[in-house]
Protein backbone atom coordinates (compact mmCIF):
# COMPACT_ATOMS: atom_id res chain seq x y z
CA UNK A 1 0.00 0.00 0.00
CA UNK A 2 1.81 3.49 -0.81
CA UNK A 3 1.31 5.63 1.76
CA UNK A 4 -0.37 9.28 1.29
CA UNK A 5 1.65 12.33 0.94
CA UNK A 6 1.49 15.91 2.25
CA UNK A 7 3.19 19.22 1.17
CA UNK A 8 2.31 22.66 2.07
CA UNK A 9 2.75 25.67 0.18
CA UNK A 10 2.41 28.95 1.92
CA UNK A 11 2.05 32.04 0.28
CA UNK A 12 1.16 34.66 3.25
CA UNK A 13 3.56 36.76 4.77
CA UNK A 14 3.95 36.40 8.22
CA UNK A 15 2.20 39.58 9.03
CA UNK A 16 -0.65 38.72 6.49
CA UNK A 17 -3.34 38.36 8.97
CA UNK A 18 -2.61 41.18 11.37
CA UNK A 19 -1.83 43.55 8.41
CA UNK A 20 -4.76 42.43 7.22
CA UNK A 21 -6.83 42.95 10.35
CA UNK A 22 -5.57 46.72 10.90
CA UNK A 23 -6.37 47.43 7.81
CA UNK A 24 -9.94 45.97 7.60
CA UNK A 25 -10.65 47.86 10.59
CA UNK A 26 -9.18 50.95 9.70
CA UNK A 27 -11.05 50.90 6.51
CA UNK A 28 -14.24 49.91 7.86
CA UNK A 29 -14.53 51.55 11.21
CA UNK A 30 -13.83 55.08 9.58
CA UNK A 31 -16.34 54.16 6.98
CA UNK A 32 -20.04 55.82 6.89
CA UNK A 33 -21.89 53.46 7.81
CA UNK A 34 -19.13 51.42 9.60
CA UNK A 35 -18.34 47.61 8.90
CA UNK A 36 -16.57 44.70 9.78
CA UNK A 37 -15.81 41.40 7.35
CA UNK A 38 -17.09 38.49 8.16
CA UNK A 39 -13.71 36.78 7.97
CA UNK A 40 -12.70 38.34 11.80
CA UNK A 41 -15.72 35.92 13.41
CA UNK A 42 -12.93 33.10 13.55
CA UNK A 43 -10.81 32.93 15.93
CA UNK A 44 -11.21 29.92 17.92
CA UNK A 45 -13.90 31.17 19.79
CA UNK A 46 -15.85 31.77 16.58
CA UNK A 47 -14.79 28.99 15.31
CA UNK A 48 -16.18 26.61 18.24
CA UNK A 49 -19.03 28.92 17.93
CA UNK A 50 -20.10 28.78 14.34
CA UNK A 51 -19.72 24.66 14.18
CA UNK A 52 -22.47 24.57 17.48
CA UNK A 53 -24.40 27.36 14.69
CA UNK A 54 -24.13 24.70 12.06
CA UNK A 55 -26.17 21.69 14.51
CA UNK A 56 -29.01 24.05 15.34
CA UNK A 57 -32.11 23.19 14.49
CA UNK A 58 -32.62 26.75 12.59
CA UNK A 59 -29.51 26.74 10.45
CA UNK A 60 -30.28 24.66 7.25
CA UNK A 61 -27.42 25.34 4.88
CA UNK A 62 -25.45 23.06 5.87
CA UNK A 63 -27.73 19.95 6.61
CA UNK A 64 -29.29 20.76 2.78
CA UNK A 65 -25.79 20.79 1.09
CA UNK A 66 -24.68 17.53 2.82
CA UNK A 67 -27.68 16.19 2.26
CA UNK A 68 -26.97 17.18 -1.70
CA UNK A 69 -23.69 15.67 -1.19
CA UNK A 70 -24.60 12.39 0.11
CA UNK A 71 -26.82 11.95 -2.57
CA UNK A 72 -24.85 13.45 -5.82
CA UNK A 73 -20.97 12.90 -4.81
CA UNK A 74 -20.80 9.48 -7.04
CA UNK A 75 -22.56 11.55 -9.90
CA UNK A 76 -20.07 14.66 -9.32
CA UNK A 77 -17.07 12.66 -9.53
CA UNK A 78 -18.05 10.83 -12.36
CA UNK A 79 -19.55 13.94 -14.49
CA UNK A 80 -16.10 16.03 -13.61
CA UNK A 81 -13.93 13.23 -13.96
CA UNK A 82 -11.12 15.14 -11.59
CA UNK A 83 -7.85 13.63 -10.82
CA UNK A 84 -7.53 16.86 -8.39
CA UNK A 85 -10.16 18.10 -6.19
CA UNK A 86 -8.98 22.11 -5.32
CA UNK A 87 -10.82 22.89 -2.09
CA UNK A 88 -11.10 26.70 -1.23
CA UNK A 89 -11.56 27.52 2.61
CA UNK A 90 -11.48 23.80 3.37
CA UNK A 91 -10.72 24.93 7.25
CA UNK A 92 -11.71 21.25 8.69
CA UNK A 93 -12.34 19.36 5.95
CA UNK A 94 -15.11 18.08 7.21
CA UNK A 95 -17.27 17.83 4.34
CA UNK A 96 -14.38 16.54 2.14
CA UNK A 97 -14.80 12.89 2.83
CA UNK A 98 -17.63 13.07 0.60
CA UNK A 99 -16.27 13.89 -2.18
CA UNK A 100 -12.90 12.21 -1.35
CA UNK A 101 -15.01 8.82 -1.51
CA UNK A 102 -16.89 9.40 -4.23
CA UNK A 103 -13.68 10.07 -6.51
CA UNK A 104 -11.75 7.27 -5.23
CA UNK A 105 -14.22 4.95 -6.03
CA UNK A 106 -14.50 6.58 -9.39
CA UNK A 107 -10.68 5.43 -9.67
CA UNK A 108 -9.57 8.86 -10.90
CA UNK A 109 -8.53 11.11 -7.68
CA UNK A 110 -4.93 11.76 -7.44
CA UNK A 111 -4.53 14.89 -5.42
CA UNK A 112 -6.33 16.64 -2.42
CA UNK A 113 -5.62 20.36 -2.50
CA UNK A 114 -7.01 22.28 0.89
CA UNK A 115 -6.91 26.37 0.63
CA UNK A 116 -6.82 28.24 3.73
CA UNK A 117 -5.91 31.06 5.40
CA UNK A 118 -5.09 29.03 8.51
CA UNK A 119 -2.13 27.31 8.50
CA UNK A 120 -2.03 25.57 11.75
CA UNK A 121 -5.79 24.58 11.32
CA UNK A 122 -4.84 23.46 7.80
CA UNK A 123 -2.15 21.19 8.61
CA UNK A 124 -4.40 19.76 11.19
CA UNK A 125 -6.76 18.59 9.05
CA UNK A 126 -4.55 17.89 6.54
CA UNK A 127 -2.82 15.35 8.48
CA UNK A 128 -5.99 13.34 9.47
CA UNK A 129 -6.72 13.03 6.04
CA UNK A 130 -3.51 10.89 5.59
CA UNK A 131 -4.93 7.97 7.18
CA UNK A 132 -8.02 7.93 5.70
CA UNK A 133 -6.69 8.01 2.15
CA UNK A 134 -3.49 6.11 1.04
CA UNK A 135 -1.84 7.03 -1.82
CA UNK A 136 -3.65 10.41 -2.05
CA UNK A 137 -1.18 13.92 -2.74
CA UNK A 138 -2.55 16.21 -0.07
CA UNK A 139 -0.60 19.76 -1.08
CA UNK A 140 -2.33 22.26 0.98
CA UNK A 141 -2.30 26.15 0.29
CA UNK A 142 -2.26 28.64 2.65
CA UNK A 143 -3.52 31.75 0.90
CA UNK A 144 -6.03 33.69 0.78
CA UNK A 145 -8.14 32.30 -1.94
CA UNK A 146 -10.40 35.67 -2.43
CA UNK A 147 -6.89 36.72 -3.54
CA UNK A 148 -4.48 34.58 -4.56
CA UNK A 149 -6.05 31.84 -6.96
CA UNK A 150 -3.58 32.35 -9.62
CA UNK A 151 -1.28 30.76 -7.26
CA UNK A 152 -2.93 27.24 -6.66
CA UNK A 153 -1.28 23.95 -8.39
CA UNK A 154 -1.71 23.28 -12.04
CA UNK A 155 -1.20 19.47 -11.77
CA UNK A 156 -4.10 17.23 -12.88
CA UNK A 157 -7.36 17.63 -14.21
CA UNK A 158 -9.15 20.00 -11.17
CA UNK A 159 -12.03 20.48 -9.53
CA UNK A 160 -12.65 23.38 -7.64
CA UNK A 161 -14.81 23.18 -4.48
CA UNK A 162 -16.54 26.34 -2.95
CA UNK A 163 -18.82 25.29 -0.70
CA UNK A 164 -21.00 26.19 2.49
CA UNK A 165 -22.70 29.03 0.54
CA UNK A 166 -19.21 30.94 0.69
CA UNK A 167 -20.01 33.21 -2.22
CA UNK A 168 -22.78 34.83 -0.78
CA UNK A 169 -19.88 36.91 1.35
CA UNK A 170 -17.75 37.48 -1.79
CA UNK A 171 -18.25 40.06 -4.93
CA UNK A 172 -19.55 36.72 -7.25
CA UNK A 173 -18.80 38.11 -10.47
CA UNK A 174 -14.95 38.91 -10.00
CA UNK A 175 -14.49 35.82 -7.84
CA UNK A 176 -15.89 33.05 -10.66
CA UNK A 177 -14.04 35.23 -13.47
CA UNK A 178 -10.83 34.56 -11.28
CA UNK A 179 -11.59 30.91 -10.91
CA UNK A 180 -12.13 30.82 -14.63
CA UNK A 181 -9.04 32.50 -15.33
CA UNK A 182 -6.94 29.66 -12.94
CA UNK A 183 -8.85 26.75 -14.94
CA UNK A 184 -8.42 25.15 -18.38
CA UNK A 185 -11.08 24.28 -20.54
CA UNK A 186 -12.89 21.37 -19.34
CA UNK A 187 -12.36 21.19 -15.72
CA UNK A 188 -14.82 21.94 -13.27
CA UNK A 189 -16.13 24.38 -10.49
CA UNK A 190 -18.51 22.85 -7.92
CA UNK A 191 -20.50 25.55 -5.98
CA UNK A 192 -22.81 25.82 -2.95
CA UNK A 193 -25.05 28.39 -3.08
CA UNK A 194 -27.94 29.46 -0.79
CA UNK A 195 -31.35 30.06 -2.13
CA UNK A 196 -34.15 32.59 -1.80
CA UNK A 197 -36.64 31.55 0.68
CA UNK A 198 -39.02 32.92 3.01
CA UNK A 199 -37.86 35.36 5.77
CA UNK A 200 -39.48 33.41 8.06
CA UNK A 201 -36.70 29.93 7.02
CA UNK A 202 -34.02 32.85 6.12
CA UNK A 203 -33.82 34.97 9.93
CA UNK A 204 -34.05 32.41 12.34
CA UNK A 205 -31.40 30.70 10.56
CA UNK A 206 -28.92 33.83 11.53
CA UNK A 207 -31.20 35.14 14.56
CA UNK A 208 -31.55 31.40 16.54
CA UNK A 209 -33.90 31.02 19.66
CA UNK A 210 -30.90 30.18 21.79
CA UNK A 211 -28.66 33.01 20.95
CA UNK A 212 -25.43 31.13 19.80
CA UNK A 213 -25.79 33.45 16.55
CA UNK A 214 -25.82 36.67 18.35
CA UNK A 215 -22.59 35.33 20.61
CA UNK A 216 -20.60 34.80 17.29
CA UNK A 217 -21.73 38.55 16.14
CA UNK A 218 -20.48 39.87 18.62
CA UNK A 219 -17.44 37.96 19.02
CA UNK A 220 -15.70 40.14 16.14
CA UNK A 221 -15.16 42.73 18.65
CA UNK A 222 -13.23 40.09 21.33
CA UNK A 223 -11.25 39.83 18.68
CA UNK A 224 -10.48 43.05 17.99
CA UNK A 225 -10.23 43.64 22.13
CA UNK A 226 -7.83 40.67 21.91
CA UNK A 227 -5.74 41.67 18.68
CA UNK A 228 -6.11 45.36 18.59
CA UNK A 229 -5.72 46.44 22.03
CA UNK A 230 -9.45 48.03 21.50
CA UNK A 231 -11.86 48.45 24.56
CA UNK A 232 -15.22 47.58 22.90
CA UNK A 233 -17.71 46.98 25.85
CA UNK A 234 -18.78 43.32 23.63
CA UNK A 235 -21.74 43.07 25.76
CA UNK A 236 -23.29 46.90 25.05
CA UNK A 237 -24.05 45.77 20.99
CA UNK A 238 -27.42 44.11 19.70
CA UNK A 239 -27.39 41.69 17.24
CA UNK A 240 -29.22 42.51 14.00
CA UNK A 241 -30.52 40.30 11.32
CA UNK A 242 -32.36 41.67 8.73
CA UNK A 243 -33.64 39.91 5.79
CA UNK A 244 -32.58 43.22 2.22
CA UNK A 245 -35.27 42.05 0.09
CA UNK A 246 -34.46 44.25 -2.89
CA UNK A 247 -30.92 43.15 -2.91
CA UNK A 248 -31.91 39.31 -2.11
CA UNK A 249 -29.48 38.66 1.00
CA UNK A 250 -29.17 38.70 4.69
CA UNK A 251 -27.26 41.27 6.68
CA UNK A 252 -25.96 41.06 10.13
CA UNK A 253 -25.49 44.03 12.41
CA UNK A 254 -24.38 44.92 15.96
CA UNK A 255 -26.20 48.04 17.32
CA UNK A 256 -24.68 49.95 20.03
CA UNK A 257 -27.39 50.28 22.94
CA UNK A 258 -25.87 53.54 23.75
CA UNK A 259 -23.40 56.51 22.92
CA UNK A 260 -19.43 55.10 23.13
CA UNK A 261 -16.41 56.03 22.06
CA UNK A 262 -14.16 53.00 21.66
CA UNK A 263 -10.41 53.54 21.76
CA UNK A 264 -8.26 50.82 19.28
CA UNK A 265 -4.72 51.09 20.46
CA UNK A 266 -2.46 49.15 17.61
CA UNK A 267 -4.09 51.31 14.84
CA UNK A 268 -3.87 54.37 16.36
CA UNK A 269 -7.68 54.78 16.09
CA UNK A 270 -11.01 56.28 18.27
CA UNK A 271 -14.44 55.41 16.86
CA UNK A 272 -17.21 57.46 18.26
CA UNK A 273 -20.71 55.38 17.82
CA UNK A 274 -24.45 57.26 18.30
CA UNK A 275 -27.07 55.24 20.36
CA UNK A 276 -28.61 53.11 17.96
CA UNK A 277 -25.48 53.03 15.52
CA UNK A 278 -25.01 49.93 13.44
CA UNK A 279 -22.12 48.18 12.22
CA UNK A 280 -22.33 45.98 9.85
CA UNK A 281 -20.80 42.30 9.74
CA UNK A 282 -21.79 40.32 7.29
CA UNK A 283 -23.61 40.22 3.95
CA UNK A 284 -24.90 36.81 3.13
CA UNK A 285 -26.34 36.68 -0.58
CA UNK A 286 -29.09 34.35 -1.76
CA UNK A 287 -29.07 32.81 -5.41
CA UNK A 288 -32.07 32.15 -7.55
CA UNK A 289 -30.61 29.76 -10.46
CA UNK A 290 -31.33 31.69 -13.32
CA UNK A 291 -28.82 34.06 -11.49
CA UNK A 292 -26.15 31.93 -10.66
CA UNK A 293 -26.40 30.40 -14.51
CA UNK A 294 -26.37 33.81 -15.36
CA UNK A 295 -23.35 34.48 -13.45
CA UNK A 296 -21.79 31.54 -14.37
CA UNK A 297 -21.57 31.91 -18.15
CA UNK A 298 -20.73 35.43 -17.91
CA UNK A 299 -17.51 34.05 -16.36
CA UNK A 300 -16.76 31.56 -19.43
CA UNK A 301 -18.89 28.70 -17.49
CA UNK A 302 -21.31 26.50 -18.89
CA UNK A 303 -23.93 24.60 -16.06
CA UNK A 304 -23.63 20.93 -16.31
CA UNK A 305 -25.78 19.73 -13.32
CA UNK A 306 -27.66 21.85 -10.80
CA UNK A 307 -29.02 19.72 -7.68
CA UNK A 308 -30.98 21.28 -4.74
CA UNK A 309 -32.21 19.55 -1.42
CA UNK A 310 -35.41 18.00 -0.94
CA UNK A 311 -36.77 20.98 0.37
CA UNK A 312 -35.08 23.31 -2.00
CA UNK A 313 -33.43 25.27 0.19
CA UNK A 314 -29.68 25.12 -1.10
CA UNK A 315 -28.41 24.88 -4.52
CA UNK A 316 -25.32 22.56 -5.88
CA UNK A 317 -24.20 23.40 -9.25
CA UNK A 318 -21.58 21.57 -11.24
CA UNK A 319 -19.88 24.43 -13.85
CA UNK A 320 -17.30 23.19 -16.64
CA UNK A 321 -15.27 25.80 -17.64
CA UNK A 322 -15.51 26.51 -22.17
Amino acid sequence: MVAATLTVENHLPADFIARTLRQDVATGLTADPKWLPPRWFYDDRGSELFDEITRLPEYYPTRAERQILTARAAEIAEVSAATALVELGAGACEKTHLLLDALRAAGSLRTYVPVDVSDGALRTASANLLWDYPGLAVHAVVADFDRHLGLLPVDGHRMVALLGGTIGNLDPARFLADVRATLRPGETLLLGTDLVKSPDVLVPAYDDAQGVTAEFNRNVLNVLNAELGADFETGAFDHVARWDAEHERIEMRLRAQHAMRVRIAEVDLTVDLRRGEEIRTEISAKFRRERVVALLDAAGFGLTRWWTDDDGLFGLSLATAR
